[in-house]
């Protein structure tokens, strides 16, 4: 589904990702990993087609970003769900407002808006907060209305960058939780963390970027489980 081929991206003399090469298979759910400054973010804007690769091609179900053009870019990203760290919610708009609103840019007829908005924060348990603003939200409701809105369109891919960065860790399992319900309805998921617990916890596939580079491509968190295990041994 997506393929990263020798993906290289500089801004000036920085290198932000160097040599990056991995395939997503439909239905996966992958954690994408590593340090501050590790590349997570410059990864997913690639995707989105925000930044276009220096070196490398990066490919979703056969076509090429590189090939789309920028009037077309948009065709791209409805393809793509998108969760933010910082949420990017319309403070002037409801719950429901926001979530409806890729709904409304797709020119979706207003009886089904209203249908799959319901079923939606059904899903992620807000349906009786759809009339309030974000301000009346807490961090961890204004993440599950970024969640509903970016899957209300169904698409094949979510990424999600950061999403429990902001959250408690009994809310931050609430969303995995979330994210893992979605999955099994066969949606692929891209999910940069820094939350090595969170990763430990759940069994997915496990991609850790060190300094612009794929330093480990695992199964189940195994990586994880292995570091700490050494650290154990090494106090020891």
């Amino acid at each position: 589904m997506i393929i990263f081929d020798k993906v290289s991206k500089k801004f000036g003399s920085i290198i932000a990702l160097e040599d990056v090469s991995f395939t997503l298979e439909k239905g996966e759910f992958v954690f994408l990993t590593g340090a501050s400054g590790a590349g997570k973010t410059t990864l997913i804007k690639l995707l989105l087609g925000e930044y276009l690769p220096s070196a490398g091609e990066i490919e979703m179900n056969g076509e090429k970003v590189s090939k789309v053009s920028k009037k077309n870019l948009y065709l791209w990203r409805r393809k793509l769900g998108v969760v933010f760290q910082d949420y990017k919610l319309f403070w002037d708009k409801t719950v429901a407002e926001n979530v409806a609103l890729p709904l409304e840019i797709i020119k979706t007829p207003a009886k089904e808006i209203g249908e799959k908005v319901q079923k939606i924060l059904e899903l992620v348990g807000l349906e009786e907060r759809k009339s309030l603003f974000p301000a009346q939200l807490s961090g961890g409701e204004l993440q599950r209305v970024s969640l509903a809105r970016a899957v209300i369109t169904a698409p094949e891919i979510l990424l999600a960058d950061e999403p429990t960065g902001n959250l408690d860790p009994k809310t931050s399992k609430e969303m995995i939780r979330l994210f893992k319900e979605i999955n099994e309805k066969g949606t692929t998921i891209l999910m940069a963390t820094h939350n090595n617990e969170i990763v430990d916890s759940f069994k997915a596939r496990v991609i850790e970027l060190e300094k612009g580079k794929v330093a480990r491509d695992e199964k189940e968190g195994k990586y994880y489980k292995d570091k700490k295990k050494e650290k154990e041994e090494d106090d020891d």
